[in-house]
């Protein structure tokens, strides 16, 4: 995903990859309105969905519900550096078996977009390079430079003869001068599909440029040619997170909004990325991006979906669809009320017509006339007609449920025992590699681990330190980031860090030293590497330069004092985190306040009740990594702070499939100090579901469907009202609030306005207690005889909210 400048967009993708097993393949070509599969235009509503970033186990389940949200297409990147992590040597294996994924996806009847790169960026370890590229000799990244373009000539050749032989294909500046070779090369390895670069107004012709960003329907301004389809091919859900950011939301009325402006202007493809974010495991995730990924998609991080982002976003999907013979076969017209109102028209005289009735306006509603007829508009909304007669689907009325996710401490998996074990902070006689001046932490690291030990030491005379007893030396380490643990004659020092706008920082602490041999050690450490922007195989992190102020004789320089180096921690070259590992050191019960810095801690818990997935809440822990059963949870970091005073998260994904019933291994490595003890196994639901709906709000979208050419009602009565459903097969077991009237506030957290039904909870649990999907009506004579209520003049809202459970 791209939102910062890039020296280049270039992002290749072949569409469409896999067709849906069973098909009947004729090819993918393309005219000026859409996508062609199989010989006929297409509508295409997409989800980025990525295989290394869920377990195995879990990618049917994730590519069912993008199913149900109406998806009918995936799009993934292929991982050059988790394919071929040494050069020559390739795994596509287990969580990285893309033909697998590919294939599972087919499976469903959905078809797949391949981004093969091979640079992503995508929030990923160095942008999906593997770290081998970057010691090739004179290389340049994303460049017209001979030894990158061989290799990714080399690669893009694996990949595609792969998808060639699986049969998965549907029938078969220097930066510019880059883009160009790039778009040749592609072709000519394989120009049964068409490719696509991602924002490249500058493509080549033979090449769709498409349009990336938030409102691709406001600012697009068409591909790079007349014959060409408008594509949306990264449609932001919210943002990744980095450490120390605040949390990011975007609206379900913000992002229909948006897609229905881009669908009113001849778009007919969009892709929702992130569709599902899920989990960057282990150490794959770019510089300082937090373990969770785009956890406020559609469907969160636990694959869970997020209400109502998920089903709004469904039932605009098959609003466009009940329009789709208009979209694909009409011809538009516009007509422009005033610079805020508009009216879109795509029609075939004699048969098909639909309708985008658009107020662009952010504050003021506002009444359309069409017609003859009028229709109210709320802010900043777009109303679709697919038989430019009926409204079925308002981007800003939500008429689907909400929800809110709630964690639960586990009954099974509480009250765990911890013991400990803590490293050995090293000297400079301990650490073989020895160099003059402190080494560059990439390329020392080699991205194999987080971990670095640096080490001096330093004899000082009584003379050489402060006779005061108030006044300390001061140890300043000035590094290129990204953090470091700091310590004295074995002692803990501190800890320093940068952040994802600058990595570099200036560590200071005072410091105890003594008379005669003094050593100082340094844990540097990355938070993975980075993943955009020019010149990447050039960017550089570690300590560059260490002195101590305050002596007797002023500041004492000992970056060039000769250092001792280790790549990784004892622990994690022993493989602590796993049974034989664990084995392999003496481990200490808890029985006192924790040791602090550098420590090791494990416990064993049975698989928490229920079949909900599972979180581990390390919210009073600082910094460092986590493991189940050996298998790494990734990185946490409860200790960086946002603004508002938080971690940017401190819930962490364990996915059931990493899970034994009984006696699974928990390790944490610590590298600053927390408090094991409240570490806590959860249960996540979204068991508590809402709506909130006005009298105004069209009925739900499915009360029409097609019929051949003939768009017809499939209810009786065509009326508004508040539809829940329970997930799981769960029933309504309590109604927490109901309120028609003016209520206000969000899924979770509602509460009364001025004006309220007295009998608005009565209502409620008449038409849903015991079952799992209800309908409330929201018609004023059903809460209050004419005469009696309370606020005769004011436009009702009903809102309501209800607690799901498993049948008794």
């Amino acid at each position: 995903m791209a939102i910062s400048n890039r020296l280049l967009s270039l992002a290749l993708f072949s569409l469409v990859v896999s067709c849906a097993f069973g098909e009947k393949t004729k090819g993918v070509t393309y005219d000026a309105r859409s996508m062609i599969v199989n010989g006929e235009r297409q509508l295409l509503f997409s989800g980025s969905i990525h295989y290394p970033r869920m377990p195995v186990e879990m990618w049917p389940d994730i590519i069912r519900k993008a199913k149900e949200g109406g998806l009918n297409l995936i799009q993934t990147y292929v991982f050059w550096n988790i394919h071929e992590p040494v050069q020559g040597q390739f795994n596509f294996e287990g969580n990285n078996d893309v033909v697998k994924f590919i294939k599972t996806i087919g499976e469903q009847g959905l078809y797949v977009t391949l981004r093969i790169g091979p640079y992503i960026e995508a929030e990923w370890n160095q942008g999906g390079f593997p770290y081998w590229l970057r010691e090739v000799p004179n290389i340049t990244f994303r460049s017209y430079n001979e030894p990158f373009i061989y290799h990714m000539k080399k690669y893009s050749e694996m990949v595609i003869d792969l998808m060639k032989k699986e049969k998965l294909f549907a029938p078969q500046d220097n930066g510019k001068k880059y883009v160009k070779w790039a778009a040749n090369m592609a072709t000519s390895l394989y120009n049964g599909v068409p490719w696509i670069m991602c924002k490249q107004r500058d493509a080549p012709p033979h090449i769709i440029s498409t349009c990336n960003g938030r409102h691709c329907g406001d600012t697009f301004t068409g591909p790079n040619g007349p014959n060409k389809p408008s594509l949306w091919t990264e449609n932001w859900t919210a943002q990744y997170r980095t450490f120390g950011d605040p949390p990011s939301q975007r609206a379900a009325e913000d992002i229909a909004f948006s897609v229905a402006r881009f669908f009113a202007k001849n778009g007919t493809l969009t892709n929702y990325y992130m569709y599902y974010g899920g989990t960057n495991y282990g150490r794959t995730s770019s510089s300082f991006v937090t373990t969770r990924y785009y956890d406020e998609a559609p469907l969160d991080e636990f694959g869970l979906y997020r209400e109502p982002k998920w089903s709004h976003l469904r039932d605009l999907h098959r609003a466009l669809r009940l329009s789709r013979r208009a979209l694909l076969w009409g011809t538009p017209t516009v007509q422009r009320i005033n610079q805020d109102l508009e009216i879109t028209i795509y029609e075939k005289p004699g048969s098909d017509c639909a309708a985008f009735l658009t107020n662009n306006h952010t504050t003021n509603p506002a009444i359309i006339k069409f017609r003859g007829k009028e229709y109210y508009l709320p802010e900043k909304s777009v109303s679709i007609l697919p038989d430019c007669k009926t409204v079925v689907y308002n981007t800003q009325m939500i008429v689907s449920q909400h929800n809110s996710r709630n964690f639960i401490a586990s009954e099974k998996a509480k009250n765990l025992k911890w013991e400990m074990y803590q490293e050995k902070v090293p000297t400079i006689n301990d650490l073989s590699l020895k160099n003059k001046v402190p080494l560059e932490l990439y390329s020392l690291t080699k991205d194999t681990s987080d971990y670095a030990w640096y080490s001096t030491s330093l004899t000082l005379d009584r003379h050489d330190l402060p006779m005061r007893p108030d006044i300390l030396p001061v140890l300043q380490i000035a590094s290129m980031g990204h953090a470091l643990v700091a310590f004295v004659n074995g002692e803990y020092v501190g800890f320093g860090h940068g952040n994802n706008i600058e990595k570099s920082f200036v560590f200071q602490k005072p410091i105890l030293l003594k008379p005669g041999t003094n050593t100082i050690s340094i844990l540097a450490e990355t938070v993975g590497f980075p993943n955009s922007g020019a010149y990447m195989e050039k960017r550089f992190a570690g300590p560059r330069g260490v002195t101590i102020q305050g002596l007797m004789d002023g500041t004492l320089d000992i970056t060039q004092n000769n250092w001792g180096h280790e790549v990784g921690v004892f622990g994690e070259k022993q493989e602590l985190f796993t049974e034989e590992g664990a084995n392999k050191v003496k481990w200490t019960p808890i029985t006192g306040p924790p040791k602090g810095a550098v420590t090791w801690y494990k416990t064993y818990f049975d698989a928490p009740e229920s079949n909900n997935p599972v979180a581990l809440k390390m919210d009073r822990m600082q910094k460092g990594m986590m493991w189940v059963n050996g298998k790494s949870l990734g990185r946490y970091w409860s200790s960086f702070l946002n603004p508002l005073g938080q971690p940017t998260q401190y819930e962490y994904h364990i996915p059931r499939a990493f899970l034994k019933p009984t006696n699974n291994l928990l390790v944490i490595f610590e590298e600053t100090g927390g408090h094991p003890e409240t570490i806590e196994v959860q249960t996540v639901n979204r068991d508590t579901i809402c709506s909130i709906i006005t009298e105004y709000h069209p009925p739900h979208v499915k009360s029409w469907e097609r019929s051949g050419t003939d768009f017809v009602a499939v209810v009786e009565d065509l009326k508004s009202g508040a539809h829940l459903t329970c997930p799981d097969n769960k029933i309504i077991e309590k109604v927490e609030f109901a309120s028609y009237g003016n209520p206000d506030g969000a899924c979770g957290n509602l509460f009364n306005g001025n004006c309220s039904s007295a009998n608005s909870l009565k209502i409620a649990e008449q038409h849903c207690l015991g079952k799992k999907t209800c309908t409330i009506p929201i018609e004023r004579e059903v809460y209050d005889e004419p005469n009696k209520d309370p606020c005769p003049n004011m436009f009702k809202t009903l809102a309501v909210q209800m607690k799901c459970g498993n049948k008794k």
